[in-house]
């Protein structure tokens, strides 16, 4: 599976981008599930939470990379 930060090679298949989509999008609902978990807890741990938390902002930028590619350009 590739990382979020490997998506500068964005597919040409447009099913292939959606399928991406859903699987970044499944990541990222399961980052912020474990972040709000780690959040609860009394002792935790500030470096891992924020290792979550961009690893979530940067999940989020492809998935918006990848629906930048499936919209036409339109002339202007």
């Amino acid at each position: 599976m590739k990382s979020a930060d490997e998506d500068s090679d964005i597919p040409d298949d447009a099913e292939e981008i959606r399928r991406r989509i859903t699987e970044l999008e499944i990541e990222h609902r399961d980052l912020d599930q474990a972040i709000v978990q780690m959040s609860e807890r009394a002792c935790r741990d500030e470096l891992q939470l924020r290792r979550l938390k961009k690893r979530k902002l940067l999940i989020k930028d492809s998935i918006t990379r990848l629906e930048m590619g499936l919209v036409p350009d339109i002339p202007a």
